[in-house]
């Protein structure tokens, strides 16, 4: 079993200093007997189930909202079912027709939000779930305000992977919360530009995104609340998102690092 994040904001009702620690060391038990980190939250929870790579679900607002599920429909069938989709990219590790298939199939309400560039390589069967967002859209689903942030690469050597203008990271607004999913990029004006970023998915492999020293200085610069390095295997294995905490931390303790279970 994958692990899973629960995310939720601090509750604002005073205790006593004794039942505080009592429920703290009642937590802490809960917490370990489950896999499971959890603060408590004044309206909303947000809970982060890895699947592999690029692939996640995350639910906010108390809907299942999943990102680029690719592979076999079956890593999914333990996660809750999908109220949207979101697709960053036409690569077969963000977008895979099949998948897509399967884990709409039992229902036609299921709503794919994409890019123009992925509506086109999407078959007929699909495409009556498509709402096509591109760079600096603005859309409003299940009360979350969603914009699509561009992505794409910088270094002269990997511009062709990810052009400017064609992949979408996304940007999510709910419940005074921000949630950024940076998809195949690098350290752009748009990332750094970010302000008030509760939590950030920032991606790092070579040669197809960027190196982790490149990703930590953009983190350094946008400084979210806490962010979750994904995308981390490249052509040659996994990036050391090790000594990317250590980066981030080491320069800007505030910054929390959390590696959760991609691979």
């Amino acid at each position: 079993m994958k692990k899973i994040l629960l995310v939720s904001v601090l509750s604002v009702s005073l205790f006593a200093c004794k039942q505080e620690n009592k429920e703290a060391k009642d937590q802490q038990e809960i917490s370990a007997a489950v896999e499971e980190k959890s603060e408590e939250k004044e309206q909303d929870s947000i809970k982060v189930i890895p699947v592999e790579h690029a692939s996640f679900a995350m639910t906010l607002n108390n809907k299942v909202f999943y990102f680029d599920p690719v592979g076999d429909a079956d890593s999914y069938s333990e996660l809750p079912k999908p109220d949207i989709i979101f697709v960053t990219d036409i690569h077969g590790d963000h977008m895979n027709a099949e998948t897509l298939l399967a884990l709409t199939e039992a229902n036609s309400a299921i709503q794919i939000i994409c890019p123009k560039a992925v509506l086109k390589q999407l078959p007929e069967e699909l495409q009556n779930r498509l709402v096509v967002m591109n760079n600096d859209d603005q859309k409003e689903f299940f009360g979350v305000q969603v914009k699509a942030i561009p992505m794409y690469n910088l270094r002269e050597e990997a511009k062709d992977f990810h052009v400017k203008g064609r992949g979408n990271g996304y940007l999510f607004s709910v419940n005074d919360r921000k949630i950024y999913v940076s998809g195949d990029t690098e350290g752009i004006p748009e990332m750094r530009n970010l302000k008030d970023i509760d939590l950030a998915f920032v991606c790092m492999n070579l040669p197809y995104t960027m190196p982790i020293d490149a990703a930590a200085d953009a983190v350094l610069d946008f400084k979210p609340k806490k962010v979750y390095p994904y995308h981390y295997r490249g052509k040659d294995g996994m990036s050391d998102v090790e000594q990317f905490e250590n980066i981030v931390t080491t320069n800007n303790p505030e910054i929390e690092v959390e590696i959760l279970d991609w691979y």
